[in-house]
C-alpha cells in the first residue's frame, strides 16, 4: 500500500490560499468583463490567445493546448464566438485534417475594447493588493510551476510569430501590453 504524504500546515495554507485567491480574482475579473461588455473571462482568454498569434490564428489543438481545454470543449467556445462574428475557422492548407481559428477584426476590436476593463481589473484586484516585492516573489515562486506547463502562451505565440515571420497588428499581451 501507498504511504500518502499529507499535507503540511504551512503546505494546506499555502494550497488554500493560491486556490481563493486564483477562484476568487477570476471570478471579479469574469463579472467586470460580462458586466461592461457581455464577454466572459474564457471568451477574453481566446481572444487573447488569438490576437498574440503572428496572424491572428492558430491550430485548434494549439490553442486547446494553451487555454488548457479539451477539443470539445474549445469546440463549444469557438462555436459561441463564431457566432457573435469574433472568430472564424478554416481548414489547414498543408494538413486537411487541421484546422486554424482565427481572430477576425471584430473580434479584435472586441478585445481591444474590453482590455481596458481586463486590466483595470487585474490591477484592482491583484497587482495593487500587493508589494513591488511580494510580485516579485510570487512570481519567482509561481515560475517553476508555469515553466513545467506545455501550454505557456507567450512562448507558443512567440514561437508561432517567428516561424511565420509575420508583422500584423500588435497583440493584446494577456496583461494589457500591446
Amino acid at each position: 500500500m501507498v504511504k500518502t504524504l499529507w499535507l503540511t500546515d504551512a503546505e494546506q495554507k499555502a494550497w488554500r490560499a493560491l486556490v481563493g485567491a486564483t477562484g476568487s480574482l477570476m471570478a471579479a475579473l469574469d463579472a467586470e468583463l460580462q458586466s461592461a461588455h457581455g464577454m466572459s473571462l474564457a471568451d477574453y482568454e481566446v481572444l487573447v490567445a488569438l490576437s498574440e498569434a503572428g496572424d491572428r490564428r492558430l491550430r485548434m489543438s494549439d490553442l486547446a493546448a494553451i487555454l488548457h481545454l479539451s477539443p470539445s470543449g474549445l469546440t463549444r467556445r469557438l462555436d459561441a464566438l463564431a457566432k457573435r462574428g469574433w472568430v472564424t475557422r478554416e481548414r489547414c492548407p498543408s494538413d486537411r485534417r487541421g484546422t486554424y481559428a482565427v481572430l477576425v477584426d471584430a473580434g479584435y476590436d472586441a478585445l481591444v475594447e474590453a482590455a481596458p476593463t481586463h486590466v483595470r481589473g487585474v490591477r484592482e484586484h491583484f497587482v495593487d493588493q500587493l508589494s513591488a516585492r511580494q510580485l516579485s516573489n510570487l512570481a519567482g515562486a509561481l515560475a517553476p510551476i508555469a515553466a513545467d506547463h506545455p501550454a505557456n502562451v507567450a512562448a507558443a505565440c512567440d514561437e508561432a510569430r517567428e516561424a511565420r515571420d509575420v508583422d500584423d497588428a500588435p497583440p493584446i499581451r494577456a496583461g494589457g501590453r500591446r
